[in-house]
């Protein structure tokens, strides 16, 4: 089993993730740990989306924005941020509510193994995504699969 740095999995999420499963889509953040790009992501979902965050506001590692569905997908690597829980889901449906953008919540995992330890926290109505299997993604019940739920 390969280990994978927070930074690695960001990375595979944009390289891997992003291209198959949000064709079209906009990378509106990538957690590099570059505060200078944090605040511009943040700028960037005032002026572009009318969503309103401060920095002390906890963003998840990878924001991106598909325009043609208006959906907002909020994508958590498991080794720098934890999983989207019960909890993390409220807080993040809290944070990027806005009338016509719908919100994906997914939580990147580098292996199978990881994601074994951290199932039983995940939410339900989220998506998960293995690194090690990038062709496939597991849903978490509801009868939406890589949508927005209302």
């Amino acid at each position: 089993m390969a280990t994978f740095a927070p930074n690695d999995l960001v990375k595979s999420i944009t390289e891997d993730f992003c291209p198959r499963y949000i064709p079209g889509g906009s990378i509106i953040y990538a957690n590099d740990n570059n505060e200078r790009q944090r605040k511009a992501a943040i700028g960037s979902l005032k002026s572009n989306l009318d969503i309103v965050l401060d920095e002390h506001n906890r963003i998840p590692d990878v924001i991106v924005y598909n325009p043609k569905r208006k959906w907002i997908f909020l994508i958590e690597a498991v080794t720098s941020s934890g999983t989207i829980d019960v909890k993390r889901h409220k807080e993040l449906s809290d944070l990027f509510k806005k009338p016509g953008i719908g919100l994906i919540f997914v939580t990147a995992f580098p292996d199978r193994e990881t994601f074994s330890k951290y199932i039983s926290d995940i939410d339900w109505e989220t998506e998960v995504w293995i690194a090690q299997f990038p062709t496939h993604i597991i849903h978490f019940n509801g009868e939406r699969f890589l949508g927005p739920y209302e």
